[in-house]
């Protein structure tokens, strides 16, 4: 018997389980995938391009590690970080934008964005939880279903099944992401549904990786990240390795989508943005076709209702409880947040792992703690969702929003407070509402009379001439 059974092998799961391990629990994790990452090196390289994920779809696309996730690796498991820094990964400091960087305030340490492929954080992880003694990876085994207690009130989760039997455990941990089927198993045992928020994004992606020219280790000297006009935007994510990733997103209704598949049309569109001209320029070499996915939604899914848990013994952690968009890229650290959380109160010992009370608390934190990050994903992706579906916003909150962005690039206070919010370490009101801020950004406005939002990139007819078949 397990202390922690723990439902799927991704970076929640696998950061959840070795936290624990290291706290002396029993931990044994189950996961769909027959297979796992395969250490360092040029395999890296394989595992990313070459292994088909189809349970994980997000794997091939750009990921960031912000300053929280970051915080998060180097207080509970800073040789995971260090492993992930010798796999290539590369840090950058978001007041690095200046030639020059401003003077040092408390907390600017926290604002460095770790510049990585997916593949590099799952295998620092994966290869820390092999060498934990007390940590059993079952990969090829996915669970398919609960071991549910009827008896008790509420029902009582004391392990998990799988094709090759029943194990059981004193807390199941759910990190088997938003396709996890733990709510209808809950419902198929007599439980009440999980309550569920669900927002579609209406926001499509298409990313196609490259890697820098030999003797290149980086791109512009300034980082360039999301550049966007009326209709769609382009991103560049710099990774490890001289690996970048090109994105452009536009709407889910725009008939020009399609035609963003062929890779001549995708590279035409993104040298309209200046992000994407300014890497594509430098003679990068593709490394993979245009990737695309679509059908996103931000979902929020929790085990308790107004009667209070709807079952004991099971949480959720990291996209089993909040799915965000990956536009702001926050779902790293908002599932180390969790796995850090679950593992320092398992460790405290003053309630029964999975007992009511122990239940409600994780989720009455989660509302506290995630819920609000989650809220300002919905915020954001519905404007940029609505901006790109062709209404206009170049007026009120919305200008001003644009206006504090630009702002930001001329001035480092403001960058400090975007940073503080992009980084997870203040939320939106407090960073933006300071009256410092908002004062810079007021000045900025007089200073540009007739500043519109979002003109940067091609316009309409440019567009669909390049995406024209």
């Amino acid at each position: 018997m397990a202390d922690f059974a723990v439902i799927g092998g991704g970076i929640g799961g696998l950061a959840t389980a070795l936290f624990a391990a290291r706290r002396g629990h029993r931990v044994a994790v189950f996961e769909r995938d027959a297979r796992a990452p395969r250490g360092s090196g040029s395999t890296l390289d394989e595992d990313f391009f070459g292994w088909r994920r189809p349970g994980v779809p997000q794997a091939a696309q750009p990921h960031l590690m912000l300053g929280a996730a970051r915080s998060v690796l180097r207080a509970e498991a800073p040789d995971v970080y260090d492993a992930i820094m010798r796999l290539g990964a590369r840090e950058r400091h978001e007041l690095d934008w200046f030639e020059q960087r401003p003077p040092a305030r408390p907390g600017d340490e926290d604002l460095v964005m770790v510049q990585a492929r997916r593949i590099v954080v799952e295998t620092a992880l994966t290869d820390a939880l092999r060498a934990e003694p007390r940590a059993v990876l079952r990969y090829g085994e996915p669970v398919t279903g609960l071991l549910v207690d009827p008896s008790c009130a509420p029902p009582r989760v004391r392990g998990v099944q799988t094709e090759r039997g029943a194990y059981e455990a004193e807390l199941v941990i759910d990190a088997g992401g938003r396709r996890c089927a733990s709510g209808e198993w809950l419902t198929g045992a007599g439980c009440r549904p999980p309550v569920v928020e669900r927002h579609r994004t209406g926001i499509a992606y298409f990313c196609r990786w490259y890697r820098l020219p030999d003797g290149r280790a980086d791109g512009p000297t300034r980082p360039w990240t999301v550049s966007g006009g009326t209709f769609a935007g382009c991103a560049v994510f710099p990774a490890d390795n001289g690996v970048f990733a090109v994105t452009l997103f536009v709407h889910t209704e725009d008939p020009t989508r399609g035609a963003l598949r062929d890779p001549a049309v995708f590279e035409a569109a993104a040298r309209t943005f200046p992000p994407g001209a300014a890497w594509l320029e430098l003679g990068a070499r593709p490394l993979s076709p245009v990737l695309a996915t679509a059908g996103l939604d931000n979902r929020w899914s929790v085990l308790v209702d107004e009667q209070g848990p709807i079952a004991t013994g099971l949480i959720g952690v990291g996209d089993a409880v909040t799915h965000t968009n990956p536009t702001i890229g926050q779902g790293m650290s908002l599932a180390l947040w969790a796995a850090r959380r679950v593992a320092r109160e398992t460790d405290h010992g003053s309630r029964e792992q999975g007992s009511p009370d122990f239940i409600a608390e994780h989720y009455a934190w989660a509302q506290r703690t995630l819920k609000p990050w989650f809220d300002f994903q919905v915020t954001t992706d519905r404007a940029i969702g609505e901006r790109f579906a062709g209404r206009e916003f170049t007026a009120g909150p919305a200008r001003q929003m644009a206006a504090l962005f630009e702002c930001a690039q001329e001035d480092p206070e403001v960058m400090r407070a975007r940073a503080r919010v992009r980084h997870l370490a203040a939320p939106p009101a407090e960073a933006y509402g300071a009256p410092e801020v908002r004062a810079r950004v007021a000045a900025w406005l007089l200073a540009h009379p007739d500043y519109v939002p979002n003109t940067v990139g091609p316009g309409r007819r440019e567009w669909e001439k390049i995406t024209a078949p």
